[in-house]
């Protein structure tokens, strides 16, 4: 039964009290009509205990805003919420895809994420496509939804807020991939939770990457805020010949930092006896954080981007489908994910507030039970890179 306002309360309780649910919370579908946001659909999602978001259904139905009572959870670019008219996935030699970067959810994919690459593409027969140029982390996350259902429904005492959408990323002569996402929240909750399908509805036997780029930004992310993670090891980092050249570590984050040079990591996680990776920043001054869970089987590698820049001030909670060093890796070690006609994955991911002394504490224990992460801020990186078992076949 959701709590709100310090009570419990049902459908009729509520309903006594107001003649709509949506004095309380629910889902709303605006379009925004200015700058370069302007026709962008977008859905408002209220759970009425302070999480508000919102869903960017011409953009891949991600997340782009997230609060939670007045305070900012996800991240803004100076790129805006850019109209999907405006993306430009091919340009700047695949790095056009940094000029629509912005929001708390960008996800990557569906047959290549992380950086720009060209790669064999004989799985599709063409002859005029003997390869395929993929820029940074992929096409999907430009892609307008079509949007199947959203709204306000109660499931005995639950009401559960929800969106369901699917976004297609297909050609002629190559991929046809459709990523079926349904959303959800809860009346009076603080989650939100993603529950996606990738789905091959072509006929060729077609290659499969996912990442999803989680970027919380200021407040949450300040001076002294605390990664917290059941690292195992630290696999990989980018800036391996200069690891303490700019002072930073992976645990704790500075303020921001003109010049900064963007970090990132690659970790081995430990999860749970449920197969969960539960990951957060927190920012003990004010009491608030926020949790990233996924599955170990799912998503077995993760990523942290650190991006500390002045006027781009970010930290990135990235679990992903394949290791760091991309595409044409994973097909030489025979790691790529390779999906026949009707074929899917599925994918359950869930953001959860965590809000006050409280929750934080208890989230530390909890993944200080699993693996107690390293307690110097510059591991070094083994350079060990774990087989993933992605039960994928390359066509033959």
């Amino acid at each position: 039964m959701p709590e709100l306002y310090g009570r419990e309360v049902d459908a009729a309780a509520l309903s006594a009290r107001a003649g709509s649910l949506t004095q309380f919370g629910g889902v709303r579908l605006v379009t925004a009509g200015d700058g370069v946001e302007r026709g962008l659909r977008l859905l408002e999602f209220r759970t009425g205990s302070g999480l508000c978001f919102t869903v960017l259904v011409d953009r891949a139905m991600d997340i782009g805003e997230v609060s939670h009572a007045g305070r900012a959870i996800g991240w803004h670019s100076p790129t805006g919420f850019r109209h999907p008219g405006l993306h430009e996935p091919e340009g700047e030699d695949g790095l056009g895809w940094v000029r629509s970067f912005s929001g708390f959810l960008a996800t990557g994919g569906l047959d290549h994420i992380l950086g720009p690459e060209e790669v064999d593409a004989a799985e599709y027969d063409y002859p005029r496509r003997a390869t395929v140029r993929h820029g940074l982390h992929g096409r999907i996350g430009g892609a307008p939804a079509r949007l199947t259902g959203y709204g306000e429904r109660w499931e005995g005492d639950r009401c559960v807020l929800w969106a369901e959408a699917v976004v297609r990323q297909a050609a002629v002569f190559a991929e046809v991939l459709e990523l079926h996402r349904r959303i959800e929240a809860d009346l009076g909750g603080n989650e939100i939770r993603v529950t996606d399908r990738v789905v091959n509805a072509g006929f060729a036997c077609t290659p499969h990457m996912m990442l999803y780029h989680v970027n919380v930004g200021y407040p949450v992310l300040d001076e002294g805020a605390r990664y917290l993670a059941p690292i195992r090891e630290v696999v990989w980092v980018s800036h391996g010949d200069g690891l303490e050249a700019q002072g930073v570590g992976y645990g704790r984050c500075p303020a921001p930092q003109p010049g900064f040079r963007e970090q990132v990591w690659q970790h081995d996680m430990a999860s749970d006896a449920a197969g969960l990776v539960p990951v957060a920043l927190v920012n003990d001054r004010i009491g608030l954080g926020i949790l990233v869970e996924t599955r170990k089987d799912q998503l077995p590698c993760a990523l942290q981007w650190q991006n500390f820049r002045s006027g781009n001030y970010v930290m990135g909670i990235e679990p992903v489908s394949h290791h760091v060093l991309g595409n044409r890796f994973a097909r030489d070690r025979g790691e790529m994910i390779w999906l026949n006609h009707g074929e899917e994955r599925r994918y359950d991911v869930r953001f959860a507030v965590l809000d006050g002394a409280g929750a934080i504490a208890e989230t530390e224990v909890r993944i200080a039970s699993l693996c107690r992460q390293p307690d110097t801020d510059y591991p070094q990186p083994t350079g060990q890179f774990a087989r993933l078992n992605q039960d994928g076949k390359a066509p033959s």
